[in-house]
């Protein structure tokens, strides 16, 4: 059998919700939801287990049909509440035309509670208006991107208000270690998360596998996950499907994703898409790594290392960073004598670039291929 798809607006959330509780219990079709521009075709019916469709870019920014079975959400929401303190009360904070958001509707529906939707720019005013509109009858719980912890750390009633949840799971991007220390340090609850539409949101929590997932790598590095809240692939593309979701003799299904990762003390450690990797003079540097050095210093609030043309290396490495407020830039020599000493002289910056703030897309994600284009323009200029 096949079932019907419901295109279903991201807002208002109370729809959603509607949509969301009877696609999970198979009393009404699947769901598709939507941003401000979205399709008002359905289009095709779905395979019967199919309860939500996450519309997604990928690496290659060509749209695709994420199918999530009801078995895979409720095991993914179960998973989730078995590693924090149980289900609770959720802070709405991300867009849920995107599976980070779509997750905190669905962990609420699976709980049986209402999640709590921050209204208007996320802004400290803003988060902290809706903080305390969670209540305080069980564990209370929101997810934020690292841009998102940012701007509440700056505020600090903002900051009061996070520390009184109980977990704040944060995902979505690469989140700088000292930015998860300064919280850590002033109380917050974080939790670090690696996951994808393709499973359901995330499903390893501070660098460990939740309960049923299975983590391992590829001969080149890349992180491939198993487990119940895996997608059941894509909509009309089988071959996509059928080279991103393999099984094995034993028949374990393992997504085969394009990040590249590391296991360090028991845990796992996320070094950047594959196809990210700068090609510098032959040599290839991982951004994430280099980001990790220059988040850690002092004046910086984010970083975004990308790989810019240049006729005599292929690819120049360049920092482009946002400062805090106040914060003198830091020296380019220094930076480059961090960076060379700690992961060799190829890693090293040869251009250092300062903005304002760094182009995002979906829920908060660095936009990349747009940092490398606003460098490539400004060292041209």
């Amino acid at each position: 059998m096949n079932r019907r798809v419901r295109v279903v607006p991201a807002v208002p959330v109370a729809g959603l919700i509607d949509a969301l509780t009877t696609a999970l219990d198979g009393t009404g079709p699947a769901v598709l939801p939507v941003g401000d521009v979205g399709p008002s075709d359905p289009g095709a019916d779905v395979p019967d287990d199919v309860a939500l469709l996450v519309r997604t870019s990928g690496s290659t920014g060509a749209p695709r049909d994420v199918l999530l079975s009801a078995a895979a959400l409720r095991a993914s929401a179960d998973a989730t509440h078995r590693r924090l303190s149980g289900p609770g009360h959720w802070l709405l904070a991300l867009p849920t035309a995107h599976i980070a958001g779509l997750q905190v509707v669905l962990r609420s529906v699976v709980a049986g509670t209402a999640p709590v939707e921050l209204t208007g720019p996320f802004r400290a005013e803003s988060f902290l208006a809706a903080a305390g509109r969670v209540p305080a009858d069980g564990p209370r719980y929101v997810s934020l991107v690292p841009t998102q912890l940012i701007r509440v750390l700056a505020d600090p009633a903002a900051t009061a208000a996070l520390v009184g949840f109980d977990a704040v799971l944060l995902g979505g991007a690469a989140a700088p270690g000292a930015l998860v220390a300064d919280a850590r340090d002033r109380g917050i609850r974080v939790v670090t998360t690696y996951g994808m539409s393709e499973t359901c949101g995330g499903c390893v929590y501070d660098g460990v596998p939740l309960d049923g997932v299975r983590v391992r790598l590829d001969d080149d590095g890349r992180i491939a996950l198993s487990g119940p809240m895996l997608a059941t692939g894509y909509r009309d593309r089988p071959e996509l499907t059928a080279d991103t979701f393999r099984t094995d003799d034993d028949g374990t299904r393992w997504l085969h994703t394009s990040d590249l990762g590391r296991w360090s003390k028991g845990r796992l450690t996320v070094l950047g898409r594959a196809d990210d990797v700068v090609i510098t003079g032959g040599e290839k540097v991982p951004p994430a790594a280099v980001e990790r050095l220059i988040a850690d210093l002092p004046a910086v609030a984010e970083v975004c290392v990308v790989g810019v043309p240049d006729p005599q290396w292929g690819q120049a490495v360049t920092a482009v960073l946002v400062l805090h407020p106040g914060a003198a830039e830091p020296d380019p020599g220094t930076v480059r004598t961090l960076v060379a000493a700690a992961l060799g002289p190829a890693a090293a910056p040869r251009h250092q670039l300062v903005l304002d703030g760094l182009p995002v897309r979906g829920p908060g994600k660095i936009d990349r291929r747009g940092v490398a284009a606003l460098a490539a323009d400004r060292l041209t200029h």
